[in-house]
């Protein structure tokens, strides 16, 4: 046994009895199985992973059997793709029959056809360092495709031929991205030329299996390696049409930054923001833990709204003038799009939406009311939108940044300030719905809707003024409505 693999097995060594165990009751039921994947190529790495991949030559209905003895509980959701999941305390285990994935042209959903043997169903796999297997329960090492090397060297390679990797499966040219940013792999030569030639084939695929490898993407350590590789290879224009839009021509006179550079170091700053944090003056202020995806679809996304409103100005300037309201409304189209959830898709445009607001305080001169409305708008995302505004700020003018740094610290204060003062996350009107009724004798309704806005505007800008004061201010506001002169 050599010493890599003494590693290995050193670190599945909590895992091993049950591997032991489920080898030997599919070996004696005359059947062959292995480790394989993810957790093999992880444990050469030292990771750890969270599920634990088998695949055998069993069927589906066999594996099913075997483990409903063994006691464990099972589902079957993957049944049509081979698969039978089980869990042992708090591991899960999957148990694939040997198999093959591969679309028909112009079909979004992989047919399944079932192998007769390990080496074939290895050959299948996206990568060769996710194409090595422990034989259970003899522990045997299959390395069929030299995964190993690929591994000591960080090189990501297929199998087959690039080509016929990608038209079984067109997924895997994303998935390549993911692994870039998830273990700093580099991709082959000739299959990023694939990826390339090949980038409209993942057009095919649904929208809910590019949405959950883009977030796995975005989620890893390293998410710009990943995008920058989408990007130059085209799959962007067919997933995320919005990143690669973001490199705008770069004028002779510089007059204007690379808004896609830009993008990816926002997000990278953003990232390096995510957990434990201070502030000047206030010492640790409420974090946002990380890998946080909503930040950082919103780091990613805040200026997907420039291209639409780039105007170049008499005198050499370009301006962008509502790029964040545009920003927001493409944010909404595109998360759609890929099938994200609605409070996802809420979330990130509007912090697109809200990522420019802080660029109207200047100096550090905004009013109470300013304060109270920032604090307002933003809502249960006002910790994402402090790190957004943040990263926002790439200049490489050291003064500039600096200054920009001590004015944010410096509303951050005030907002801890009045929080405390006013309890702000949740300021209300101070009259109720019921009590605005009652004051204006009126109905539920529009009319006490737009009541109940007025009051809450009346707070923002005023403070705290007291029920006396706010019903004065209430009756004085109905004065002047249509509608009190028919009541």
């Amino acid at each position: 046994m050599t010493p890599l693999l003494e590693r290995a097995l050193a670190h599945l060594a909590p895992d091993l009895p049950l591997l032991t165990e489920i080898g030997e009751m599919f070996t004696a039921a005359g059947h062959e199985i292995a480790l394989v994947g993810g957790p093999v190529r992880d444990a050469f790495l030292g990771r750890t992973s969270p599920d634990i991949d088998l695949t055998t030559s069993a069927s589906p209905d066999q594996t099913e059997a075997l483990l409903k003895k063994w006691g464990g509980p099972t589902w079957d959701m993957g049944r049509a793709f081979g698969t039978i999941g089980t869990r042992r305390g708090a591991t899960v285990v999957e148990i694939t029959t040997y198999r093959a994935d591969a679309y028909e042209p112009g079909s979004r959903k992989p047919v399944v056809a079932f192998g007769d043997s390990l080496d074939e169903d290895l050959v299948r796999r996206d990568f060769a360092v996710n194409a090595m297997a422990l034989r259970l329960p003899s522990l045997e090492f299959v390395d069929p495709y030299d995964g190993l090397d690929d591994l000591a060297g960080r090189r990501l390679r297929t199998p087959s031929a690039p080509e016929i990797s990608f038209s079984d499966d067109p997924l895997r040219m994303m998935r390549a991205a993911r692994f870039a940013a998830q273990l700093g792999f580099h991709v082959e030569p000739s299959a990023e030329a694939a990826m390339t030639d090949m980038a409209d084939r993942i057009s095919i695929v649904s929208a809910e299996r590019v949405r959950d490898e883009l977030v796995k993407l975005l989620l890893a350590p390293n998410p710009r390696e990943g995008l920058a590789l989408l990007v130059d290879t085209g799959l962007a224009d067919h997933i995320l049409p919005e990143l690669p839009a973001l490199r705008l021509e770069v004028d002779e006179h510089h007059r204007h930054k690379d808004v896609y550079e830009h993008s990816l170091t926002v997000l990278e700053q953003a990232i390096a923001l995510e957990g434990p944090r201070s502030v000047a003056g206030l010492g640790p202020v409420d974090p946002v833990q990380g890998p946080d995806l909503v930040l950082r679809l919103a780091a990613l996304l805040h200026d997907i709204g420039k291209p639409a409103t780039r105007r170049f100005e008499p005198g050499g300037g370009v301006s962008f003038h509502h790029h964040e309201m545009v920003g927001a409304k493409m944010t909404r189209h595109r998360l759609r799009a890929l099938r994200f959830d609605k409070d996802t898709v809420k979330q990130v445009s509007r912090l697109v939406e809200l990522h420019l607001r802080f660029h109207g305080y200047g100096g550090g001169e905004w009013t109470d009311s300013a304060v109270r409305r920032y604090v307002t708008d933003a809502g249960p995302l006002l910790s994402r939108l402090h790190l957004l505004t943040r990263s926002d700020t790439t200049t490489r003018n050291r003064r500039k940044a600096e200054r920009l740094s001590r004015t944010y610290d410096d509303l951050e204060a005030r907002i801890v300030k009045l929080q405390d003062a006013e309890e702000l996350a949740a300021v209300r009107p101070e009259l109720d719905g019921n009590q605005i009724a009652q004051t204006l004798g009126i109905e539920p309704g529009p009319v006490l809707g737009r009541a109940y806005k007025h009051l809450l505007g009346v707070r923002l800008d005023q403070g705290p003024i007291g029920e006396d004061a706010a019903r004065a201010e209430l009756l004085r506001w109905w004065a002047d409505q249509p509608e009190s002169a028919e009541a």
